[in-house]
């Protein structure tokens, strides 16, 4: 018998439309519609195993194991420097990683920076490779605010429509990024998974061709 596929999905529209690509290329679990509080889901028929966790989660349950793929945001793999195989773009949850700040807010190397986020690491990456001192302020809600009440200088956020920075009175100063889902897989369970997780990718970019 074949054992099960794995498959870390991300609560909330970015799991939901990843599921829908996967269901339409035949990995589909039909009690995953259903409404209800569960939050592993298998079908006996394809042998796979589907469970929803918080998008930041999905990479570590990939790296750890306890999921043979997922689907997780460039930002997180990015944030979080997990030790997976990325394997496909998905093109799905577009959007960037941006520097913004207060209209008219110009980037100096005069003074350190105070840059307000919720992905550090990103953030430093980026500075070192400007050559620019920062201090980082870590946050987790609504980090528009931090500029408007002069705590920081900047921030470094995802920026997808601009209409929240806009409605702020900020601006993108700078991409950092290109932000989409991706496919990535467990290292050790991409080889014993080869042909399956292959078969995988190729039927998605199928698909994705088809809906060109």
């Amino acid at each position: 018998m074949a054992e099960y596929l794995n498959i870390a999905l991300p609560k909330g529209r970015l799991g939901e439309k990843a599921y829908d690509i996967l269901e339409g290329i035949g990995f589909g679990c039909p009690s995953i519609r259903e409404q209800n509080r569960k939050l592993i889901f298998e079908n006996e028929e394809n042998h796979v195993r589907y469970f929803w966790v918080k998008p930041s989660d999905v990479a570590v349950y990939v790296e750890r194991g306890a999921a043979d793929v997922g689907i997780v945001g460039k930002d997180i793999l990015l944030e979080q420097g997990s030790d997976v195989y990325e394997l496909l773009d998905l093109g799905i949850g577009k959007c960037r990683m941006a520097v913004a700040g207060i209209k008219g807010t110009r980037l100096t190397t005069d003074k350190t920076l105070r840059v307000a986020t919720k992905f550090p690491n990103i953030a430093r990456e980026y500075f070192r490779r400007q050559s620019m001192e920062i201090e980082i302020i870590k946050l987790h809600g609504s980090i528009e605010i931090a500029p408007i009440l002069h705590m920081s200088d900047v921030i470094v956020d995802i920026v997808e429509t601009g209409t929240t920075l806009k409605e702020n009175n900020l601006e993108p100063l700078e991409d950092i990024v290109p932000i989409s889902a991706r496919l990535i897989a467990n290292k050790a369970s991409y080889q014993f998974n080869y042909e399956r997780v292959r078969k995988m990718c190729e039927k998605i970019e199928e698909l994705r061709e088809k809906a060109k």
